[in-house]
């Protein structure tokens, strides 16, 4: 076969629907939805609620990877194509026959339960409309469906709906949600406050617009959240691309083309919490969405006593439009603004390299002072009320170890800056945190916090409406720690109690791990051993069920009469099964070994007549 080298653009009618080709389908998701920490980067074939759908190649090709795992993309077949584009289908119950038989072959052959393959090319080939496999609700799956995904040859997930497939309609355009003003700079001000403000836009005739003047000082941005629906469907769905257009005509557009896996966490720096998408430039962002790309795209400045309107197009892939229109009017820092009651304590709240304290008023005097290394400063409120005052600070001109608010005393938690896109070490009498090259989405202003007795200590790193681009390392000094240091890890507390593993290795009184997520991590225990329980043992196979009850399963193996077998593994159900060689009967001795995230092995053995 002759292989494009790069497939800049996918040509319709090109590919044939994976799913139900020439009848009608509805998606559940589609390319650029914005999914909890991650774009959504393919569309998801609605099933029904059942398994067994039939999967048919998308072109002529051949299985340039595949692969079965109870995580991710579950059971997923890759397909190379003579365009250079690849085609993924994921959640699969099975593959084809033919493949089912020589991925088992490939996994016996490695003794390995979950396993990834690269077939040489042209080793597996495939024709256009073959069927490849049946639809399932493996690996990360919420329920029955297809992940079906086209990528260029470098591997960069593009929209599949632009392969104009007729089985999917769209005549609805997106629908604005909200609509965010950011300030960019410590001198900027969203109605006289550095604040973020947002705010719900209303339905005028076929358009949307924001019922209220917005008064800005300074450089702000602008954020959106927003959704797409599709024909016949309820879900909210994603869409690609927006156009920013003032009085003077268009100025930049953001257009979700091609998501870069290798960059895929950046996803976190161009939304707000999963949920805003960001309509102006960050220089650290990795993803070329915005054109122009320059550091002043999306940064809007209007002067005092002028306006800016400001209109905001919502496109789909199948160019359905929509209309957000806004007024931004230029104003002047003023230095007494109303903000609401005062705090009982002082608040600290932070945005970017930004700092932010509000504090109640008091006789003693409104100068704050900063204590920065050997220095302190004496700064005024940035703006303040009869009951409150607001302080600023830029965390790039130093980090204050104390801050002398007149009515009271603030001690920050920072403990330092971590630079994005290189190695650094940051370390206290309790706490080193290492950042690597790629740790970082930007440059981080670390906050830590410790509380908990010896016993039971607890570390509190940032919010966890923040985030990592990869992880980083930390040592954490519990010396006070008293249990069993071999079965004791760290896990990550969520706000409902909740522990997922993060894991650890003692080091004397110093326990080191690395996380890519903030929050609050613990210290806990586990000496229990998984559960095993049989559902069924004989001469056609063997099932049973496995849960552990902290930690998380690690690992399996099973054999019987002495011969490895092949167990396939469903951790939402928590099943596992054997799937034998050439309609393998068994017969004697059966072991199985379940092994935690903490070293605890479970056993069960018995014995087939």
């Amino acid at each position: 076969m002759s292989f494009g080298l790069l497939a800049q653009e996918i040509q319709k009618g090109y590919f044939r629907s994976p799913v139900k080709p020439g009848g009608r389908n509805y998606l559940s998701g589609n390319f650029s939805e914005l999914r909890p920490n991650h774009f959504h980067t393919g569309l998801d074939y609605k099933f029904g609620g059942a398994e067994g759908e039939p999967i048919y190649a998308a072109a002529d090709g051949w299985v340039y990877r595949i692969k079965i795992s109870s995580f991710g993309y579950g059971n997923v077949i890759y397909l190379k194509h003579p365009s250079g584009n690849i085609t993924l289908y994921g959640h699969l119950r099975n593959f084809n026959p033919k493949l089912q038989a020589w991925m088992r072959n490939k996994m016996y052959e490695a003794k390995q339960n979950e396993l990834e393959v690269y077939p040489q090319p042209g080793e597996l080939p495939v024709k256009k409309g073959e069927l490849i496999a049946n639809g399932g609700n493996t690996g990360s799956s919420g329920g029955p469906h297809l992940h079906f995904e086209i990528r260029d040859s470098l591997d960069r997930a593009m929209d599949p709906l632009l392969a104009g497939f007729p089985e999917i309609l769209d005549n609805i355009p997106p629908t604005p949600q909200k609509i965010a003003i950011v300030p960019l700079e410590i001198d900027s001000r969203v109605n006289g406050k550095f604040q973020r403000l947002e705010i719900t836009p209303v339905l005028s005739g076929a358009s949307y617009r924001i019922p209220e003047t917005v008064k800005v000082t300074g450089k702000v941005g602008l954020e959106i959240q927003s959704y797409d629906k599709l024909d016949g469907a309820e879900n909210q769905n994603g869409f690609p691309k927006f156009e920013i257009s003032d009085e003077s005509g268009l100025l930049y557009t953001l257009h979700v083309n091609r998501v870069d896996f290798n960059y895929t966490r950046h996803f976190l720096l161009h939304t707000h919490q999963n949920r805003f998408t960001k309509l102006y430039f960050q220089p650290e962002l990795k993803f070329d969405f915005l054109s122009p790309r320059s550091p002043e795209t999306g940064i809007f400045q209007v002067e005092a006593g002028q306006k800016k309107s400001i209109q905001i197009k919502l496109l789909d892939a199948y160019s359905n439009a929509r209309l957000v229109n806004l007024t931004l009017t230029g104003a002047d820092l003023d230095s007494t603004i109303s903000d609401g009651p005062a705090p009982a304590k002082a608040q600290t709240s932070y945005f970017k390299h930004h700092m932010k304290i509000k504090v109640a008023q008091s006789d003693k005097g409104g100068l704050a002072k900063f204590f920065v290394g050997n220095q302190s400063y004496e700064i005024l409120p940035a703006y303040q009320d009869s009951q409150s005052r607001t302080y600023l600070w830029d965390l790039r001109f130093g980090i204050p170890s104390k801050i002398d608010l007149c009515s009271e005393v603030l001690i920050p938690d920072l403990i330092g800056k971590l630079p994005v896109g290189e190695e650094f070490l940051l370390a206290t009498d309790k706490l080193q945190v290492k950042s690597f090259e790629n740790s970082l989405l930007e440059d981080l202003y670390l906050r830590v916090g410790f509380s908990g007795p010896a016993s039971a200590p607890v570390l509190r790193l940032q919010e966890t409406t923040e985030y990592l681009w990869n992880p980083i390392e930390l040592a954490w000094d519990v010396s006070g720690y008293v249990g069993n240091k071999e079965k004791t890890h760290v896990y990550l507390r969520s706000p409902n109690g909740a522990r997922s593993f993060a894991g650890g290795t003692w080091e004397g009184g110093q326990i080191r791990f690395q996380t890519r997520n903030f929050g609050s991590f613990v210290l806990a225990e586990d000496n229990v051993k998984p559960t095993i329980t049989p559902i069924r043992v004989n001469s056609q196979g063997i099932r049973f069920t496995i849960k552990d009850n902290l930690s998380g399963i690690k690992s399996f193996e099973a054999w019987v009469n002495g011969e490895w077998v092949l167990m396939r593994y469903e951790h939402k159900q928590a099943v596992i099964w054997s799937e034998t060689k050439n309609e393998q009967v068994f017969k004697g001795a059966v072991l199985l070994k379940v092994t935690d995230l903490a070293g605890n092995v479970a056993e069960w053995k018995g014995t087939i007549p």
